[in-house]
């Protein structure tokens, strides 16, 4: 039997069972039309039948049950007449007469109409929003059940699923499509220009597969043509394609066009076949991240079985009144229309519900644990009369208003008898560590102790000589003996000491990096840890930290400016001082976007700057040269620049490949002023002070993050000496790009961080702290409309039911505890 006959069959039996109430397909019968008449095109089925169906059945849901019975029956006959399928049209459509059932009846079965290309398998529930079905023991499963519950998915399967987080069905129900084809949309390959994210269909021409230079990377190459023009496809190690791809197979690829020696090119597309039911249609197709032995068509009908029959029998753990509020689509048909929608409005509206919700989680979690960590108690550290203006009084320069600010708020969260939960976040050279510096100063002061954590050894030794000088000088509170640094290269005899000293109360302020946290390390009174470049730790490392006390006030400090929609959610549970004013007299740094052919020029100013007496960075975005990409690469490069071009000049070379030991020696000769320049990746330390570096020139510079280039910035104009950033794009046409004008427009790191965020998403300011947060498979933290949204309306529920206690609440309760439970925030 046809697939298409086997699913017209399908339907009506259902439909006959259900006693022709017009519910054996979501939406009513004829919803299944169009995609159905396509594929029995596809079996090439006789017109005259297609016709016959879709004719009869459009206006089925206006005919009494009777006029129901007789057209099924009609039809079905007259399939069997003249095309023999079927067994006797009576025993296939007739109703059944039901048994009596001492258990509760489930719900009346039913079979959502088939997105093109795909073949029903699963019967599903009725499309009338009902509670979610109690079954009983051994009559079928739910949502936590394996997926090897559904047919043909066998334990080899079920292993290559793991691969994509799918392990039961409602890891199928939320494996979202990636990206979707209307094939009534797609764009000609003579019309695409470069740089354009896209889809094209067209026909395989030819496809080989080669060592790249070094054998180290295998390239498979393809040529796709949709009659107007060709265009090379390339993928990098994934040889399996040449397998997969044959000449005359039609395709669909995606991604963003590229160019080169004047052609455009795409690289490392996304792809599937193109199954000839979808290309006659015009619908929207979903296409999901695959992994190796699973194709799209496979996984896309074990999908549809899986939200035919469960997405409408899901609870919505939203509560009705807030969904109206919010203007939300229901949870079933959102999780419908997600995976198979019917129109690109409803899509849209399915994906801001799904989004919200995850936003909306993420805010009630982020609420709950700042009312817990603010629960909690700590001790009171209160300034006597006089004391912060004599320790202002020693500081040979006036506190900046923004500096000011955050010093208050630090102040009053001592004083509160709660423990300190905050964020510090300035720009570089804002003045964080004067802040840090206080706090350890009125801790210390009254008898405890603080910890200062950072993430590598030359960074922690920089914040020791700035504490020691601040607070150990010119009638400091501490003594020099009272502050100890312990890193990697400290002596153990010297660990030891210093251990003693912190258990017995002797050493008051250690600073340190990870080596802080390990078992040996105990603290006579802990009572203020505090940690630099808080991206760099994870959950766990700072939770360490605060365990090494009894709830200690935290306060974490970044450079990297925070965008407003993070500081709403990641960063939610943490108080925030902000330092947006920097201090008199403080470098701006000029910045030049260079041609490519302009490099000269930039090699002139750095031995310039060098006869001066200063010193230079020199970035690349690569550590080695590979026929992936023509950027330039720093292995390659520091040999090509110490022996053609600084041949009289010392360089240094610093890169991820190193070791940590490696790494800290090479950027210690730097600083010491061993070396000239120094030619590196972006594992450049964030906070690294070279007073005396001047130039920052950076390769490849369309590579990075407006973030992470203005943290490169950094590094240079903090002595009192003029200071250049030059950036070279890797091809001449990425010269007048807005992301790298704007570094030449602007010094301002927070300005730059909102454009960051909304160019590249939210990746480069997560740092660690991404780990301990649920993923969002959804949302985006740059839509500053939903988190305000969402917010609000956390915000409000939060403050009715705290503990969310409400009978109405407490399918959200449970779905706050599933959200939550793959990693938590900042209150371990």
């Amino acid at each position: 039997m046809k697939p298409s006959i086997q699913k017209l069959r399908n339907y009506f039996k259902l439909e006959a069972k259900n006693g022709y109430d017009n519910s054996a397909v979501i939406g009513g019968l004829e919803r299944m039309l169009d995609p159905w008449s396509m594929e029995a095109r596809a079996d090439s089925l006789p017109e005259a039948i297609i016709q016959a169906v879709t004719t009869r059945l459009r206006d089925y849901h206006r005919l009494s049950v009777e006029s129901r019975k007789e057209t099924l029956f009609g039809l079905w006959k007259r399939i069997q007449r003249e095309l023999g399928e079927g067994e006797p049209p009576e025993e296939e459509i007739k109703p059944q007469e039901e048994p009596a059932q001492e258990e509760q009846p489930t719900p009346k079965e039913t079979v959502e109409p088939t997105p093109s290309g795909v073949a029903a398998e699963t019967p599903g529930p009725a499309a009338t929003p009902r509670p979610r079905p109690q079954f009983p023991p051994g009559a079928g499963a739910d949502l936590n059940a394996h997926v090897t519950t559904l047919k043909h998915i066998g334990p080899a399967y079920a292993q290559t699923l793991e691969n994509l987080g799918i392990h039961t069905l409602g890891d199928m129900l939320y494996h979202f499509p990636h990206r979707y084809d209307d094939y009534s949309q797609m764009k000609p390959i003579n019309r695409l220009g470069y740089g354009e994210k896209v889809s094209v269909i067209g026909t395989v021409k030819s496809v080989s597969a080669r060592d790249t230079r070094g054998g180290g990377t295998k390239l498979v190459e393809a040529i796709i043509n949709d009659g107007s023009a060709s265009i090379r496809v390339t993928w990098f190690n994934q040889p399996w394609i040449t397998k997969q791809l044959q000449p005359g197979m039609q395709v669909v690829i995606s991604g963003q066009t590229d160019q080169y020696l004047g052609r455009l090119t795409m690289n490392n597309p996304d792809w599937s076949p193109v199954e000839k039911k979808n290309l006659i249609s015009e619908g929207i197709v979903p296409v999901y991240p695959l992994t190796a032995r699973i194709t799209q068509k496979w996984l896309r009908n074990k999908i549809y079985a899986v939200i035919t029959d469960w997405a409408p029998r899901v609870l919505d753990p939203v509560p009705a009144s807030l969904r109206a509020e919010a203007g939300l689509m229901d949870l079933s048909p959102a999780l419908e229309q997600i995976h198979f929608p019917t129109s690109w409005e409803q899509l849209k509206s399915a994906r801001h519900r799904l989004s919200f919700d995850e936003i909306f989680l993420l805010q009630l979690g982020v609420l709950q644990q700042k009312v817990n960590w603010s629960q909690q108690t700590a001790s009171i550290f209160r300034m006597e009369a006089g004391w912060l203006e004599r320790q202002l009084q020693k500081l040979p320069f006036a506190l900046t208003s923004a500096q000011q600010r955050a010093l208050d708020e630090v102040m009053t969260d001592l004083a509160s008898g709660h423990p300190m939960n905050r964020l510090i976040q300035g720009d570089v050279g804002s003045g964080k560590t004067i802040i840090a510096a206080l706090a350890i100063a009125l801790v210390c002061d009254q008898g405890s102790q603080a910890a200062l954590m950072a993430p590598t050894s030359i960074l922690a030794e920089q914040h020791y000589h700035t504490l020691l000088q601040i607070l150990a000088t010119n009638g400091g509170p501490l003594s020099p003996e009272q502050i100890r640094l312990m890193i990697g290269a400290t002596s153990e005899s010297e660990k030891i000491e210093i251990r003693a000293g912190l258990a017995s109360g002797d050493i008051s302020l250690v600073i340190g990096t990870h080596a802080l946290i390990e078992d040996p390390v105990e603290f006579h009174d802990l009572q203020l840890a505090i940690i630099d470049e808080q991206h760099r730790f994870g959950v766990r490392q700072r939770a360490a930290l605060r365990a090494k006390g009894t709830n200690p006030h935290l306060m974490v400090m970044t450079a990297t400016p925070i965008p407003r929609s993070l500081a709403l959610t990641v960063y939610g549970d943490l108080d925030l001082s902000v330092i947006d004013e920097m201090p008199p007299g403080r470098q701006t740094v000029d910045t030049y976007v260079l041609y490519p052919k302009e490099r000269e020029r930039a090699y002139t100013l750095i031995r310039r700057q060098v006869e001066a007496g200063h010193q230079a960075f020199i970035i690349y975005p690569l550590v080695e040269e590979s026929d992936e990409s023509e950027e330039k690469a720093a292995v390659e490069e520091h040999a090509h620049l110490q022996k053609e071009i600084f041949p009289d000049l010392k360089l240094g070379l610093l890169h991820g490949r190193l070791t940590p030991s490696e790494k800290e020696a090479v950027m210690t000769r730097f600083r010491d002023g061993e070396f000239h320049a120094l030619v590196s990746t972006s594992v450049v330390e964030v906070g690294l002070d070279i007073p005396n570096a001047t130039v920052m020139l950076i390769e490849g510079a369309h590579r990075f993050g407006l973030a992470q280039l203005h943290q490169f910035r950094g590094r240079v104009g903090r002595g009192k000496a003029r200071a250049f950033c030059l950036l070279i794009p890797g091809k001449a046409d990425a010269i007048e790009s807005e992301r790298l004008q704007a570094m030449a427009e602007t010094n301002d790191g927070f300005v730059l961080a909102e454009r960051d965020l909304d160019q590249r998403g939210p990746g480069d300011f997560l740092g660690a702290r991404q780990a301990g947060y649920a993923k969002l498979r959804l949302a985006s933290l740059t839509d500053v409309e939903l988190i305000q949204k969402a917010r609000h309306h956390a915000q409000r529920l939060f403050q009715d039911d705290p503990d969310l206690t409400h009978d109405e609440h407490q399918q959200l309760a449970a779905a706050l505890k599933r959200f939550w439970s793959s990693g938590s925030g900042d209150i371990s």
